[in-house]
């Protein structure tokens, strides 16, 4: 398969919604981290060269840089997560014909499974650095831009939530229970710090302060 960041929308919808195992709910994550980085680099942008927003243009142009950063780096994980997901496909397809086959494949599926919580858990924390571009362009960036912010931090929340999902989902068949057990304790520090960064952001327009 291609790189999915290489597909058109259109072909990454349609390969989505195929009988294909992936790419799944963690690749769909990513892009919409991906997104929302561009949505508060964006807006940023917007208030680079206005005379209006002069005091905060060298604040902008730090911001802009730390949203395009970031969002190359969740759009790369749209492939990572999806590649991260085959290792275990291929795990399970190993042959299992004597006890040193059986071992071998037992042991490549649960290093596959921890690859495919690590990947989604390393893009929520990505996702969660949002918020911060986030609420800095709704407070201080372009007033006419306001929404495509609020819009960034909502998709920030989506993206490090979802992918948490992707993690919960493979810790239940992990057998190393020391793994297992910091990664779930990372789960729930990452999840409230969604939740309270996109309420935060909510909260300084008048637009969304009624939703939180």
């Amino acid at each position: 398969m291609a790189d999915l960041k290489n597909l058109s929308v259109e072909e990454f919808a349609a390969v989505t919604g195929s009988d294909a195992p992936a790419p799944g709910g963690g690749s769909v994550a990513a892009l919409a981290g991906g997104l929302g980085a561009a949505l508060a680099e964006m807006v940023a942008n917007l208030t680079i060269g206005k005379a209006k927003y002069a005091d905060v243009e060298e604040e902008m142009k730090g911001l802009a840089a730390e949203g395009a950063a970031l969002r190359k780096e969740l759009i790369d994980s749209i492939q990572k997560d999806t590649e991260s997901f085959t290792a275990y496909m291929n795990a399970l397809g190993m042959p299992k014909n004597t006890d040193e086959e059986k071992a071998a494949r037992k042991e490549a599926m649960q290093n596959g499974l921890k690859e495919a919580a690590e990947v989604p858990l390393a893009v929520a924390e990505t996702a969660l650095k949002i918020f911060h571009v986030a609420g800095a362009v709704v407070e201080r960036g372009n007033a006419n831009a306001v929404t495509d912010g609020l819009v960034a931090s909502m998709m920030a929340r989506t993206a490090v939530l979802s992918a948490l999902l992707n993690v919960k989902i493979n810790l239940g068949s992990i057998k190393d229970e020391e793994f297992v057990a910091r990664m779930a304790a990372k789960v729930a520090e990452l999840e409230k710090a969604a939740m309270d960064g996109e309420k935060a952001v909510m909260e300084l327009s008048a637009l969304t302060r009624d939703l939180v």
